[in-house]
């Protein structure tokens, strides 16, 4: 491995250059997006193996290639470490990204033309929970779903009615940009209403889920989705999880209906974040996720800004600008705050009068600053830079020193100290 590793930077010092800058970047800034995350040394080595040399279409036992015995035993480790994680019935580690796990549930479970109810992306959702712009939304009968304009919490009387209403044939759960838990025992029982299926998108809390600290899907969803990195803390990739009864319609779904060869080397790499993520670290660090998530939030609301919901329960929060800056937008505020060190994404809130390039809010999460080594302690501090910048977000002067203080911050706690 070291000697393939050390080929790199002779070969092609342009991208050894390139990836030497942003892990500078990466060290010297905080980083709060909350769909983010830093991959362990591990998961890093298992991506880069000789297990990227081999086509393996098929699935173990299974393959139209030969040579597969290895990429056999490597899919069939990640599967049952993924089972034992999560309680599944059944698990296909094969779907490249989350958007692709998806798009192989629909296009499993259902027909051109019917009905889903899903989370509006304005309000927290994802573009293939039925936004108009992307397949779900061309090739389904969309019904979105939101948040209360009061409380800014979804109203499962709301999601009851819309399904009597809509008869979806399935029913999406799962958000983006939701600050707090869901009650998938309630989603189930809507779902059993009206027959349809229940579909629980699991990409941003799998790693709480895993850890803990947060309600569990897996028992009352036909078929779960996650991708692999975000809060499990692996490499870029997803996964499908499904009672026995739909594996076969899934697993066709994915290959020869969506993908053809699986890329063994990131499912490797797979296999050895859900070996992380069986460790009793892994819990103490999801709990530490969501107190860092609390203790920011709190923070944040003591320097005048509001956050939608009020608050949060689990690893992130929208931040409301106009509350406090009624002109500044969630592009700027995020444009700002890059200047400064402070990496966050601009982001729709409930209700948004802007456009969605522009937007009223940001979010912001604790993933990676917790993987960091960060606590509440810290959280202040990241909370007061971020109140700092945007207060004097027009004096040059004054962000650069606030990047200088936050490349000091960041110095104490490396980014690769914490990840073996």
């Amino acid at each position: 491995m070291n000697t393939l590793e050390s080929k790199l930077g002779e070969v092609d010092p342009q991208i050894v250059e390139i990836a030497s800058k942003d892990l500078t970047r990466q060290q010297n800034s905080l980083m709060l997006i909350p769909s983010e995350n830093y991959a362990s040394r591990a998961v890093m080595e298992a991506q880069s193996s000789v297990l990227a040399n081999k086509y393996a279409e098929g699935y173990p036992g299974e393959r139209y290639y030969n040579g597969c015995k290895f990429m056999d035993e490597t899919e069939s480790l990640a599967i049952a470490r993924a089972k034992a994680l999560f309680g599944a019935e059944h698990v296909n580690v094969q779907p490249h990204a989350g958007s692709q796990a998806n798009m192989a549930v629909y296009h499993a479970l259902l027909e051109p033309g019917d009905t889903i109810l899903g989370m509006s992306l304005s309000h927290g959702g994802h573009l293939t929970h039925g936004d108009n712009v992307n397949f779900s939304g061309c090739y389904y009968n969309v019904v979105g779903y939101g948040v209360d304009a009061k409380t800014e919490r979804i109203d499962m009387e709301e999601i009851e009615r819309l399904a009597v209403e809509h008869r979806p044939k399935l029913i999406v759960v799962g958000a983006t940009a939701y600050p707090r838990h869901f009650d998938f025992s309630e989603w189930r029982q809507v779902a059993d209403s009206v027959g349809a299926y229940l579909l629980t998108d699991i990409a941003h809390i799998a790693g709480l889920i895993a850890g803990g600290v947060h309600p569990d899907p897996v028992p009352y969803s036909d078929v779960v989705t996650t991708t692999t990195h975000k809060t499990l803390r692996g490499p870029r990739g997803a996964m499908i999880m499904c009672k026995s009864e739909y594996a076969d319609k899934i697993d066709r779904a994915v290959f020869p209906g969506l993908q053809g060869g699986p890329f063994l080397h990131t499912i490797a790499a797979r296999a050895v974040a859900f070996k992380e993520a069986s460790e009793p670290a892994f819990k103490i660090y999801q709990a530490q996720i969501v107190k860092n998530a609390k203790a920011l939030a709190a923070r944040l609301i003591e320097n005048g800004f509001r956050l939608v919901s009020g608050g949060t329960d689990n690893h992130l929060m929208l931040m409301d600008l106009t509350s406090k800056y009624e002109k500044l937008s969630g592009r700027q505020a995020a444009d700002h705050l890059e200047d400064a060190g402070i990496i966050v994404n601009k982001n729709t809130i409930p209700f948004d009068k802007r456009k969605p390039r522009t937007t009223s809010g940001i979010r912001i999460g604790t993933p990676m600053i917790t993987t960091r080594g960060m606590k509440e302690d810290e959280m202040i501090q990241v909370a007061d830079f971020i109140a700092e910048t945007l207060e004097n977000r027009q004096k040059a002067s004054i962000k650069r020193r606030i990047r200088e203080k936050v490349n000091e911050f960041c110095a104490q706690f490396p980014i690769y100290e914490y990840l073996g």
